[in-house]
C-alpha cells in the first residue's frame, strides 16, 4: 500500500474509511485527535486523525501482522507483532524503530499488552505464557535477557482446534481496578481470568456463569470493564470488584455498523472501534472502517 491520506468532508465523522486491504486491528489514542492503528493484513502502522477523518501510513510494514499497540509517557509506541513473535518499540517523533524484540518462536501469536511506568505485560494467544517486559526508572528498555516469561498456570487452560481461529486463547488484557493483577480474556472459550503478575498463576473470574465468547480487546474505566466480542459483534459491560476476582455482566450492546470489531479506545465521549471484517471472503480486496459510538 502506498503512503496516502483519505479524507471526508465532516469534522469528527462517526465513520472513517480505512481503505482497501488495510485490515485495522488495535487502536492507541495519542495527543490531540490522533490515534495509531495496527494492521492484521499489511503489518503497517496507521496514524488516524479523528477530527478530519483521515489516515496515513505512519510506519511501513513491520512484518506479516501487527496487533496490540499502546503508547507510553515517553512518546513511544509498543507494537505486538502477532504471528512472527516480535515486539517493537517505535519513537513516534522520528517514526524510527528504537528496538525490536523476538519474544516468541514457532506457534506463538504476540497479541496485546498493557503497561505501567515499570512493566509491560504482553499476551501470547498460542502459547501459555505472559511476557513481563521491565522498564527502567526513566523508561529504559530492557535487554533480551531481562524479559521475563511467566508460565500461565492454574485455571487458564489453553485449548486448540483444527481451524486457525480455534487456537486463539489469551487475547485482550487490562489491569484489575486496584492494579493488583492483570485480567486476560480467552477468546475461544469466552472466559475471563485474573493473572498474578509475579507468578503467572491464573484464577477464573467469577461472572456468575456468564461468558464473553469471542472476547478480544479490553478497556477498563474505573471498575467497569468493556469487552469487545469480535465475531458476535457485541460489547459486554462488566462491573468488577476492586481486585478483579468477580464481576457482573451489566449489559451487552451492539451497533449495526459492527463487522467483527477487535478493539476499542476512548476519545472524548466516544468509543472508536476497528472493524476487522474476519468473515469477508476476500480481505485483500475489502474496504475497512473505523467507527465511532457515543457512550
Amino acid at each position: 500500500m502506498t503512503n496516502d491520506t483519505r479524507t471526508t468532508s465532516l469534522k469528527y465523522p462517526t465513520e472513517i474509511a480505512m481503505g482497501t486491504g488495510t485490515g485495522p486491528e488495535c487502536i492507541a489514542v495519542g495527543d490531540g485527535p490522533f490515534a495509531y492503528m495496527s494492521s492484521l493484513k499489511t503489518g503497517e502502522i496507521f496514524r488516524v486523525d479523528f477530527e478530519n477523518g483521515t489516515y496515513e501510513v505512519f510506519h511501513e510494514s513491520l512484518g506479516p501482522t501487527t496487533v496490540g499497540v499502546s503508547l507510553d509517557a515517553y512518546g513511544r509506541l509498543f507494537v505486538c507483532g502477532g504471528i512472527d513473535g516480535s515486539f517493537s518499540v517505535i519513537d513516534t517523533k522520528t517514526r524510527n524503530v528504537i528496538r525490536r524484540y523476538q519474544l516468541g518462536g514457532e506457534n506463538t501469536f504476540i497479541n496485546d499488552l498493557v503497561h505501567t511506568p515499570r512493566f509491560a505485560y504482553i499476551t501470547d494467544s498460542f502459547s501459555p505464557v505472559l511476557y513481563k517486559f521491565p522498564l527502567g526508572p526513566y523508561g529504559e528498555l530492557p535487554s533480551d535477557e531481562e524479559i521475563i516469561r511467566l508460565p500461565m498456570t492454574g485455571d487458564f487452560q489453553y485449548r486448540y482446534g483444527e481451524a486457525f481461529s480455534d487456537n486463539f486463547n489469551s487475547n485482550g488484557i487490562s489491569f484489575t481496578p486496584d492494579k493488583s493483577a492483570v485480567l486476560v480474556v480467552q477468546t475461544n472459550t469466552g472466559k475471563l481470568f485474573r493473572v498474578d503478575t509475579e507468578t503467572g498463576a491464573t484464577t477464573l473470574v467469577d461472572l456468575a456463569r456468564e461468558t464473553v465468547p469471542g472476547g478480544d480487546g479490553l478497556v477498563l474505566e474505573g471498575n467497569t470493564l468493556y469487552v469487545v466480542q469480535n465475531l458476535p459483534n457485541l460489547v459486554s459491560v462488566i462491573d468488577l470488584s476492586d481486585d478483579g476476582q468477580n464481576g457482573t455482566v451489566r449489559e451487552r450492546w451492539t451497533d449495526e455498523r459492527f463487522d467483527t470489531p477487535t478493539a476499542m479506545a476512548r476519545f472524548g465521549n466516544r468509543f472508536y472501534f476497528s472493524n476487522a471484517r474476519f468473515t469477508t471472503p476476500d480481505p485483500q480486496k475489502a474496504d475497512f472502517q473505523l467507527i465511532a459510538v457515543e457512550r
